[in-house]
């Protein structure tokens, strides 16, 4: 992220489907949305009530996109990380239009009401030798003859 960006975290979920393109160039984009409803408590019916939702709409690029597009489906509840862009372009009858997008650099499916399995894609690396390992508890005299950790 560079100076002067706006970084946003964004929960709520989506709309539909990611939308997978690619560019002319090869880059993959995915578009979506996402709806953040914010959630009281009316003590006096005793049931919760949704306010207002905003909706952001949100571009997420080449892997992240291509990653997004195949784990995420309408309605997942996700924690999205970015930051605001605005994009400006002329309509066809030539009037000025603009929009304020959320170009995502992280986002993840929210475990607060549901679980998730992570499938790993990338390949598997063999793990450093414990002997000169400061972490290693399997070492660690206080920690002989227990399944707990030192800490």
């Amino acid at each position: 992220m560079s100076f002067g960006e706006t970084p946003i975290t964004v929960i709520g979920n989506l709309t539909a489907d990611p939308e997978l393109k690619f560019t002319e160039g090869g880059a993959a984009l995915a578009k979506f949305t996402i709806a953040a409803t914010p959630r009281t408590y009316d003590k006096d019916s005793g049931q919760w009530k949704d306010g207002n939702a905003t909706f952001f709409r949100c571009a997420a690029w080449r892997q992240l996109a291509e990653h997004a597009a195949d784990s995420l489906t309408k309605g997942s509840r996700v924690v999205a990380h970015g930051r605001i862009r605005q994009h400006d372009w002329k309509s066809d009858q030539g009037e000025n239009r603009s929009m304020l997008v959320m170009e995502v650099d992280e986002i993840g499916a929210s475990v607060r009401f549901t679980t998730v399995t992570i499938n790993a894609k990338r390949p598997a690396q063999s793990a450093p030798a414990a002997g000169n390992d400061a972490w290693n508890t399997d070492a660690s005299p206080s920690n002989q003859g227990s399944d707990e950790p030192p800490f």
